[in-house]
């Protein structure tokens, strides 16, 4: 049985048979011919869309529509000669999924298979990633972010290697950094996450490594930080170049001696962080406006992940555009 998307047509006449290679070279698949439905069912498998093409017979078709399994019917297409709408509304009836009179519905027809062939495909993607996979949500085949997820993954393996990840707004920096957690030896443990250019600087220090109560007007309880709710796992910094630079002397402290102090404690607490970083702005750049802090930017460009833009990604757009279309259509 293939598991490949593919057109299966099962020839009740010798009408319209040219058009069935040309519709799926025209929609990228392969076009199966059978001499009966059974041989046509039992080779589909759970990808396939089966075309009972009756020419003048639309009885005949009928008759093998209703002798299909139920769970191939919603996949079959009865294509006929007559325009009466009786053998269409029979035909949806006895379970099939449309019935298309040629030659005046032929672009109906290639409309219709195109958004079900896209449908298919983009459902055969997503099965085949449903694994064990932790990257299985970046989506893509292009040569540039293949080779920036195989040193993802050669990395995620490193629980306790820092990764800071480049990348324009919008590229995924996020989900990248999700894999590299879920791929790695901390991925029970939790994975905390903080956009530091969403946080007033006033309040990103406490954010980051919690405060005592009474340390500030409003601080009336003592309240754990995002390193220690991370503590034995990860704790994603996005946007560290939006980090001022009195908390980036703060946070090479706690990277350097894997210690922080809350804000107005005296005390140190030990902590075992993975740490990700990821940017839109170009940190070299940073350094040489005095924005960034040099030996920062060392501490966590350990190993440095680029993730492309789509337009260097070749034929990526088509990929997410049919996971798209594949959840949306799902929903």
């Amino acid at each position: 049985m293939s598991q490949d998307p593919a057109l299966h047509i099962v020839k009740l006449t010798d009408s319209f048979e040219s058009l069935w290679t040309e519709l799926a070279d025209e929609l990228g698949v392969e076009a199966r011919f059978h001499e009966t439905a059974v041989s046509a069912t039992a080779d589909m498998g759970a990808y396939g869309l089966l075309i009972l093409s009756a020419g003048g017979e639309e009885a005949v078709g009928l008759d093998v529509l209703t002798n299909l399994p139920e769970a191939s019917r919603g996949s079959v297409y009865l294509i006929g000669a007559t325009t009466e709408h009786r053998f269409g509304i029979e035909a949806v009836r006895r379970g099939a999924a449309d019935y298309f009179a040629l030659p005046s519905d032929a672009d109906l027809l290639r409309r219709t298979l195109s958004a079900r062939v896209n449908a298919v495909l983009a459902q055969s993607a997503s099965s085949i990633r449903q694994d064990a996979d932790a990257f299985a949500a970046i989506v893509g085949e292009s040569p540039a972010l293949d080779d920036v997820l195989k040193r993802a993954r050669r990395v995620a393996e490193r629980g306790d290697v820092t990764v800071l990840i480049g990348g324009e707004t919008g590229t995924g920096k996020e989900l990248l950094a999700r894999a590299v957690h879920d791929a790695g030896p901390r991925s029970e443990e939790p994975f905390v996450e903080i956009n530091c250019a969403a946080i007033p600087p006033n309040l990103l220090e406490s954010e980051l490594f919690g405060h005592e109560k009474g340390a500030f007007t409003d601080a009336h309880r003592d309240r754990v930080g995002l390193f220690e709710e991370a503590n034995g796992g990860t704790l994603f910094l996005d946007e560290i170049g939006h980090l001022p630079l009195d908390l980036q002397g703060k946070l090479l402290r706690a990277l350097e001696q894997k210690r922080i102090r809350r804000v107005g404690s005296t005390e140190n607490r030990e902590i075992d962080v993975r740490i990700v970083a990821a940017t839109h702005v170009e940190l070299k750049d940073a350094i040489g406006r005095g924005e960034f802090r040099e030996d920062l930017y060392y501490r966590l460009n350990v190993v440095s992940l680029y993730l492309p833009p789509l337009r260097e990604r070749g034929n990526d757009i088509e990929l997410l555009a049919r996971r798209f279309v594949s959840g949306i259509a799902a929903r």
